[in-house]
């Protein structure tokens, strides 16, 4: 079975307090992306970047001070019309998660948000889990701080044997 992770495709990210005119263009290729799994029976995971509070004295609201994603915010909800019935959620407190060993994969694509913090995180941690399962990240599908950065994060899983396709 394929496994397609949405990365952080959350309301902060495409049009809240740190959305971009990137992010915003990708969500209708990533509504579709979704749909093509979904019809094929495939798994969904969605990833929430999730923060408290008190984000701000944490050490990445330290380095950002720009509150975003709060847990139970608008902000922190994944676009409208992205969701699926039948989808597993996860709610990271940082970058990458740490738990992707507890699961099982065949095969791997990524898209969402951002491809130069949390889809490379998340990249890079899945091809150290799994060296033998393929991993591909649409590079249509996905969205950098600045153009600039995406371009270095595609770079930089390319280098790592992921695959990258639609550039």
């Amino acid at each position: 079975m394929k496994t397609l992770i949405v990365v952080d495709m959350q309301n902060d990210f495409i049009d809240g307090s740190l959305g971009t005119k990137e992010a915003q263009a990708i969500v209708q290729k990533v509504a579709a992306k979704i749909r093509e799994y979904q019809e094929a029976g495939d798994q969904i995971i969605f990833t929430r970047d999730t923060h408290g509070e008190d984000y701000l004295e944490t050490p990445e609201g330290k380095k950002l001070p720009v509150e975003h994603c709060i847990k139970g915010t608008k902000g922190w909800m994944i676009a409208d019309g992205l969701e699926v019935d039948g989808a597993e959620y996860i709610d990271k407190p940082n970058f990458g998660w740490s738990h992707w060993n507890e699961w099982t994969f065949d095969e791997i694509e990524m898209v969402g948000l951002c491809t130069d913090i949390c889809v490379v995180s998340n990249a890079l941690i899945l091809k150290a889990e799994f060296p033998e399962v393929k991993i591909t990240v649409d590079a249509s599908c996905c969205a950098g701080v600045t153009p600039e950065s995406h371009e270095a994060a595609l770079l930089t899983m390319k280098m790592c044997q992921i695959d990258v396709i639609n550039e």
